[in-house]
């Protein structure tokens, strides 16, 4: 037993220390049976921690509590009789509560607590039963069929893909003025549910749709987690959904009595766009609803008073000079115009918002993912024809490597390709919903389906090459996967530059999608050049097309000097000497030379002949 930290054990009501007893565990088990018999709220939880010799009290909200089916003597309070009333609905939930069958234990409490996951596994020390044993996973995991079959990273995987999955977010999205949305087209209930999946409604809010997903090699092109579509699948809107984008401006006012009006800019405004820029929009400075929009276009047409005061008088003085301070669509996107509206802000004055949807149809490079954490990104579309085929004539949708599977332990996936085809051949969803049943038990119950309509018990189908129309020596596993396409779309992502914006501090071009930037060529990139001997490359990206400076270098001191345009010469400022010689440097360089001269170390940069 672990040492005590005091000898007396204080009694701590809510974090605050209350006064101290005598027998801490005797007073525990008291507060306990005061619950369990209603003399107290159910509320109030208790814990003895036995390593600081405290008590700890917690009637505070905020705390996650959780039912458990109490035990005593090695037998559960919940009777057969008592399930059959509940299930008769002679009872409820409630009465179960304030009878001490059934408590709600929060965090700490459950320290105390030893919990058996069934009834059949209680022994004389167990103090409490899992209500069921699904109640260990969370939300998310419960959504998940065949959780039990899968190694735990996959579940954590799967709960960040299903945020990232597109579907149906909210009915009303067509009012709604999100940021970004996605809205699948065709969003199905998956084949095999669990309960929770069920009980909770998901179906309503479906974000995925039912592959038939075969597991094979396709000539290379699914290699790691690449996946292979077939083409005539996405042609009927596998996959296919809309991107929503919300773009808005407020007219705003400033100190002075000046203000941004909406309008179409005249051609005199600071920062002019060009009359095309502008022609999409109506009299008000405001794009209209179905219009076909481009990078580039203006949706709402704004002119800001000048940044700075003494630029307000304009060149006669009497009229007052505008910058433009329009709205355009962002480099790299397209689409039409959804909607318009007009509001106002708490401070009166007027916004306006545009929201612009662009289809979005899968193509090489977008991501899709199951339920058990198998994502891939998209490396082929196939044309129907040369996808492989079953003597029934089905074609997949989705072509997954199989080398996938057994490193990631995701047997789980495997099994959900069998429940979904045995359901699809039943007519009726599986269940998949976590230890309902032992896996050699599902796998037989899905043989029987799948025996009983002519197919091979385990899945697996003699298939035909589409290009060589000649059959495969080996069986391929054929069934049903639920996959989720997810917001990572190459279409958003697509980012390209020839010549564009610098950086004033360090003349490299500048960085991220919005600003046109470059791709940062690191150092690993510039090692993979060296080994492959490709040098001139390397000059190429790293200095020709990143920030090339010409500096002129003294030949007697190696200092930066600077041409003096009077004098018509060359100038060493340490020591006055004319002989001076051009170098190209990367400017990045020169600004590292900066920063040691003011450390109050002289560099001096050695020439060659």
């Amino acid at each position: 037993m672990a040492k005590k930290i005091s000898e007396k054990c204080y009694v701590h009501l809510n974090g605050r220390a209350m006064g101290y007893v005598a027998d801490p565990l005797a007073y525990v088990e008291e507060v306990r049976a005061a619950r369990r018999k209603g003399v107290i709220s159910g509320e109030v939880n208790v814990a003895y921690l036995e390593k600081l010799n405290e008590v700890h009290i917690n009637t505070d909200r905020g705390r996650v509590r959780k039912p458990y089916v109490i035990a005593e003597g090695g037998k559960s309070k919940l009777t057969k009789e008592l399930a059959e009333k509940l299930e008769k609905k002679e009872i409820d939930f409630g009465y179960l509560i304030r009878n001490g069958i059934i408590e709600f234990l929060d965090a700490e409490e459950e320290e105390n607590a030893f919990v058996a996951m069934t009834d059949a596994d209680v022994t004389e020390k167990h103090t409490h039963i899992e209500v069921d044993p699904v109640s260990i996973f969370g939300f998310t995991a419960n959504t998940a069929p065949f959780p039990e079959m899968n190694s735990a990273p996959r579940h954590l995987m799967f709960a960040s893909y299903i945020k990232q999955a597109q579907g149906l977010y909210a009915t009303n999205f067509n009012l709604r003025f999100e940021s970004r949305a996605y809205i699948l087209f065709y969003p199905q209930a998956p084949l095999v549910t669990t309960t929770a999946y069920e009980s909770l409604h998901l179906d309503r809010h479906a974000s995925g749709q039912n592959f038939v997903v075969a597991l094979s090699t396709y000539y290379g092109y699914n290699m790691q987690d690449a996946v292979v579509l077939n083409k005539a699948a996405v042609d009927r809107g596998l996959g296919r959904s809309m991107f929503y984008k919300t773009y808005s401006d407020e007219e705003r006012r400033y100190p002075g009595g000046q203000k941004d009006i909406f309008k179409i800019p005249p051609a005199t405004t600071e920062g002019y766009l060009g009359e095309h820029a502008y022609s999409k929009l109506s009299e008000d400075g405001v794009i209209e609803p179905e219009m076909n929009v481009e990078e580039g276009d203006v949706l709402i047409g704004k002119v800001a008073p000048p940044r700075f005061l003494e630029e307000s008088i304009g060149a006669g003085g009497l009229e007052e000079k505008t910058r433009d301070d329009s709205v355009v669509l962002k480099p790299g996107e397209n689409g039409v115009v959804d909607d318009v509206i007009f509001t106002e802000s708490p401070g009166a004055t007027r916004i306006v918002k545009v929201r612009v949807r662009g289809l979005r149809v899968p193509e090489s490079g977008d991501k899709f993912g199951s339920r058990h954490g198998q994502k891939g990104v998209v490396a082929l579309v196939v044309p129907h024809e040369d996808m492989p085929f079953s003597e029934q004539g089905v074609v997949p949708d989705l072509m997954l490597n199989p080398h996938g599977i057994p490193g990631r332990m995701t047997f789980g996936h495997l099994l959900e390709t069998l429940g979904a085809k045995a359901a699809a051949m039943k007519g009726a969803k599986t269940d998949g919903t976590a230890f309902s049943q032992k896996g050699s038990e599902r796998l037989e119950d899905y043989a029987k389906i799948l025996e009983a309509h002519g197919f091979d018990k385990y899945g697996e189908e003699v298939m035909y090459d589409g290009v060589t129309g000649r059959p495969f020596k080996a069986k391929l596993f054929q069934g049903i996967v639920y996959y989720n396409r997810l917001h990572h779309m190459v279409s958003n992502k697509m980012q390209v530059r020839s010549r564009g914006t610098v950086q004033i501090l360090t003349h490299q071009p500048t960085e991220g999608k919005a600003r046109l930037g470059g791709l940062r060529f690191g150092e690993m990139e510039r090692d993979v050049l060296v080994a492959y001997g490709a040098s001139l490359l390397l000059k190429e990206r790293m200095l020709d097309q990143s920030d090339k400076a010409t500096v002129l270098i003294c030949k007697e001191c190696g200092s930066i000097g600077y041409r003096d345009y009077a004098k018509r010469v060359d100038v060493c400022p340490l020591c006055n000497s004319n002989k001076l010689a051009e170098v190209e440097i990367s400017y990045a360089f020169k600004l590292l030379l900066d920063e040691i001269k003011s450390l109050h170390i002289r560099p001096q940069v050695g020439m060659e002949e």
